[in-house]
């Protein structure tokens, strides 16, 4: 079995949209659905239990994040495979028949991630590395674009083949299929995902730590969805953006190498604040549960 967890927070047609595409294109697989709605104002819940009564719908009470809320997903599902997606994709074709065809091929692949295409039919650029103190660094500053293939483009992989199979570190976690007994060699395979990340870098802590563990992720051109892109975080587009920056920082110290990477860090970390604090054109507090 195939199970997908979906985390909604005030998305509700594209939550229909995306659900409505399920039933359209994967029935055969009979996939088993769960949406963990974190206490949203829209509606979403009710539309969930009005039109789609197959779905195993969570309703914690409170907005737990993303992170928490796909624990508490994967904790009910029953699937040799889990699906991590959010609610703003539709799936255009059976997608997610292959995506399971490839991984069953290779043993070793503990997540797959999949094209994404705007709803203007391009391609978003949906991998990266894993960050690091020049990945970053080349990222801020800019010398990342400048020096294409190099440590400081470690990070955005500007020279990514978006036509390729191949394997990639970070797929984004837009659509992510997992293998659970992959997830188990890294901890609680009920709650695989680190709730110190709420909303972002949760995914690319997760997928460090399975590739520390000999694990890798694919990223699979052959395997599409529609996706519009951010519009959950963009109700709250200030908070997001310290929030992003704030899980940088925490993913950069938990996972640093030794002294001198940690030592690093101090002024890296007050760029990147410095960076928060530009875009989001003054300070904030972030996601709070």
């Amino acid at each position: 079995m195939v199970s997908i967890v979906i985390v909604n927070w005030n998305t509700r047609e594209l939550l229909r949209a995306c659900l409505a595409s399920i039933r359209r294109f994967l029935s055969p697989l009979a996939p088993e659905v769960i949406v963990v709605d974190n206490s949203s104002s829209d509606e979403s819940a009710e539309m969930v239990r009005a039109e789609f009564p197959d779905v195993n719908l969570i309703n914690p009470g409170k907005n737990l994040g993303y992170a928490a809320g796909n624990n508490l997903g994967i904790a009910a599902a029953h699937g040799g495979f889990i699906l991590t997606l959010n609610p703003d994709t539709e799936f255009i074709d059976d997608s997610l028949a292959r995506a399971v065809e490839i991984m069953d091929r290779d043993p070793r692949a503990a997540a797959l991630g999949a094209k994404q295409i705007g709803v203007d039919g391009s391609i978003q650029r949906s991998v990266r590395g894993f960050p690091s103190v020049l990945g970053i660094l080349g990222d801020v500053t800019g010398l990342g674009k400048r020096y294409p293939g190099s440590k400081f483009d470690s990070y955005r992989l500007s020279g990514f083949d978006y036509e390729r199979a191949q394997e990639a570190a970070q797929p984004m976690g837009t659509f992510l299929l997992f293998r659970r007994s992959a997830l188990a060699d890294v901890g609680d395979p009920a709650a695989p995902f680190d709730p110190r990340f709420p909303i972002f870098f949760n995914e690319v802590d997760l997928l460090c730590r399975l590739s520390r563990h000999g694990w890798h992720a694919l990223y699979a051109p052959d395997v599409q969805i529609k996706h519009y892109g951010g519009e959950g975080t963009k109700q709250v587009r200030k908070s997001m953006i310290w929030e992003s920056h704030r899980s940088l920082v925490r993913f950069l110290w938990k996972h640093r190498s030794g002294p001198l990477a940690a030592l690093g860090l101090f002024p890296l970390g007050l760029l990147i604040y410095t960076a928060a604090f530009v875009r989001a054109k003054g300070y904030d507090s972030g996601f709070r549960a």
